[in-house]
């Protein structure tokens, strides 16, 4: 489009278009395809025995008039069923498959039957409580379901060429925005739980109808404005509350606490947050608007710099899912959600497409190698909605303050945001390999896989071979269609000490890259390869002084892998364990750990306890005994038996 020149706006490849080939996250994308799209379907159906039902696609069909009976689950449970069918949409891209195309058709036809007259789509209020639509947007989330429908119809349009669900999500999108606006009549209001705002930019793009865009600037624009709209809802609904207790949070809960374009750093609600930031950076790169997306940056900044986890988690509170303050990362009460990691990497994303630059890539890595997929059991059938950096079962089960984390993946949740979260990234993965625009590629993530995008109106096919970052070698066959002048940036992580890189087999030297991508600008031939040598170290790193938790403690890394201890390995109270700083890590490959692992070995010792006696406390100078202490990746954990778990360790 005419107006995508807002700094550098890079596309990325149709997911068609891309094939990932390397094992590691061949065996995931062939997870959610095979496995986790068909087992969610079961899931929103409720014909899988299980504590937990989700009743989703239920409250469709009552909705539709299909069937009797009342609506149940949370008031956005229709979110569920929009995730699922994004996700089954990118799959459908990838991977024709007439049954589940079947299956996807239904839904549609349902939610089609749902739909009102006028455009309005909620099973809620069209269940429940169908006088009230509109008048809690605070609290209920159709504006959230309804950007989740909208994302969902745009994949589905985009992966089959169909229009059945885009032209459900345009009749949608044209209610709402016939609804809400600063002009006479219009409601001058946004949803508590941001995401429509994304996901109007997604049908902008693909209809090319500005009035979308407008009304995602509108939502960003009119968020936090005085007078408060969430108040002047508050009173003429007689001051009910959908959630009891839900005004008690507070404004930066929702992030209302002051006009977007004012807001330094990131608060309140992990999730919504990064939804929020999201949309903002896409209306930023949209309407060029500078100013919004140097706020983008501040809050990126503010996340990682000071509110994220070295696992690439967000959100240190249970209480309000939330943001805490600076440095406020406690390990063991973190709550991390699974679904703020995943909107991280959203916001990431963009702000690369905008800004080339490789520390939003070491984010979205970092979140993707250790919380993303450590939230999902390896058989893809069991979920963590919160992700801790450390686990006493026993805690877990006693102490209140604890109860919000769960020692092993569950099946299913009532709130059940993070299960199809998961689903819909990794089907979509391709999308975040490579980035380009008319003038060179992107490489931000080394995954072996296969591309072909056109540069400069030529047609380039680029493969790549990686086993990073367990290995430390990547190489890049390129194929233009004919012989072309472009430019190819490789990412440069910024834990990265040194690195090296050839073009057929001769050494570059390429300048210190400002944006951490190097750029190697050439006439390009069939069959030139480059190789980039990252050596991925295994290293023990610390925290910022001020993360008071880790005080003391170090965690064990290669590239942006995490590593941590599982009492399977090392016994009961790994809280006795202390790391030898001054000794090296050992990486070997354990083919008897769930059908292999890159596991690391290093030397340590255990701080002896049975000289104490049974005194409480007492006057004692502790013995350690040297051990070796063994570590697994962090998002392999808990898929052997409930045990304990440590990231950060005490070093000695």
């Amino acid at each position: 489009m005419s107006d995508k020149d807002f700094l550098v706006y890079l596309d990325s490849p149709r997911i068609k278009d891309i094939s990932i080939t390397e094992p590691f996250w061949g065996k995931y994308v062939d997870l959610i395809k095979d496995v986790v799209v068909p087992y969610q379907w079961e899931i929103l159906n409720d014909n899988v025995d299980i504590p937990v039902k989700s009743h989703a696609i239920k409250n469709f069909k009552i909705a539709a008039g299909l069937e009797e009976g009342e609506f149940e689950g949370f008031v956005f449970q229709d979110s569920d069923v929009a995730k699922w069918l994004e996700a089954a949409s990118y799959i459908l891209e990838k991977y024709p498959n007439p049954d589940l195309e079947k299956k996807v058709d239904e839904v549609i036809d349902i939610i089609e039957k749902a739909q009102w007259e006028d455009g309005y789509l909620n099973t809620y209020f069209t269940i429940k409580e169908k006088g009230k639509r509109w008048t809690n947007l605070e609290e209920c989330h159709e504006l959230y379901t309804a950007g989740h429908m909208i994302e969902a119809g745009v994949a589905h349009f985009l992966a089959t060429g169909k229009t059945s669900l885009l032209e459900i999500i345009k009749k949608l999108a044209d209610h709402v925005y016939s609804i809400f606006g600063k002009e006479e009549g219009k409601i001058p209001g946004y949803d508590g739980h941001p995401e429509i705002e994304l996901a109007l930019v997604k049908l902008y793009e693909v209809t090319g109808d500005r009035k979308y865009l407008e009304l995602a600037k509108f939502f960003i624009d009119e968020r936090g404005q005085e007078p408060y709209y969430f108040d002047i809802e508050w009173e003429k609904r007689g001051r009910k509350e959908h959630w009891q207790g839900f005004k008690r949070l507070g404004r930066e809960y929702l992030q209302v606490y002051r006009p977007v374009r004012q807001q330094k750093e990131a608060v309140g609600h992990a999730v919504r947050a990064v939804y929020l930031y999201s949309g903002m950076a896409d209306v930023a790169a949209y309407t060029q608007d500078k100013e919004l997306f140097d706020v983008c940056k501040t809050l990126f900044d503010d996340i990682v710099k000071r509110k994220m986890y070295i696992t690439g988690a967000i959100g240190s509170s249970a209480h309000g899912e939330a943001f805490t303050f600076e440095y406020d990362l406690p390990n063991d009460t973190a709550y991390a959600e699974t679904c703020a990691s995943v909107g991280l990497i959203f916001f990431a994303h963009r702000l690369n497409k905008i800004e080339p630059h490789a520390k939003y890539y070491d984010v979205v890595e970092r979140a993707l190698y250790n919380t993303v997929i450590g939230s999902m059991s390896q058989d893809g059938k069991k979920y963590f909605y919160v992700n801790p950096l450390e686990v006493y079962p026993k805690e877990v089960e006693k102490r209140f303050d604890r109860h919000h984390v769960k020692p092993e993946r569950q099946p299913w949740f009532g709130c059940a945001c993070c299960p199809p979260n998961v689903a819909r990234l990794l089907a979509s993965l391709g999308r975040y390999v490579y980035s380009y625009n008319h003038d060179g590629i992107y490489v931000n993530l080394y995954i072996g896989s296969s591309v072909q995008v056109e540069v400069g109106g030529i047609k380039v096919l680029l493969q790549q071979v990686s086993s990073y970052p367990f290995e430390d070698m990547v190489k890049i066959d390129l194929k233009p269609s004919k012989e072309a002048r472009f430019k190819l940036y490789l990412r440069i992580p910024g834990w990265c000490e040194s690195y090296e890189v050839y073009v057929n087999g001769k050494k570059e030297e390429p300048e210190e890259p400002p944006s951490g991508y190097v750029c190697i600008e050439r006439l390009w031939k069939e069959n030139d390869q480059v190789v980039l040598k990252i050596p991925t170290e295994v290293k023990m790193v610390s925290s910022h002084p001020q993360v008071r938790s880790n005080v003391g403690k170090v965690a064990v890394v290669k590239g942006p892998v995490v590593f941590c201890a599982e009492e399977a390995d090392n016994g009961k109270n790994l809280h006795l364990l202390f790391v030898d700083v001054n000794s090296k890590c050992k990486l070997e490959f354990d083919s008897n750990i769930l059908g292999g692992l890159y596991t690391v070995e290093v030397d340590g010792f255990r701080m002896a306890e049975d000289d104490f006696g049974e005194e409480l406390y007492k006057s004692h100078r502790p013995k350690f005994v040297p051990v070796r202490i063994k570590l697994i990746p962090y998002y392999a954990w808990a898929n052997r038996g409930v045990g304990e778990m440590k990231v950060w360790l005490f070093g000695k």
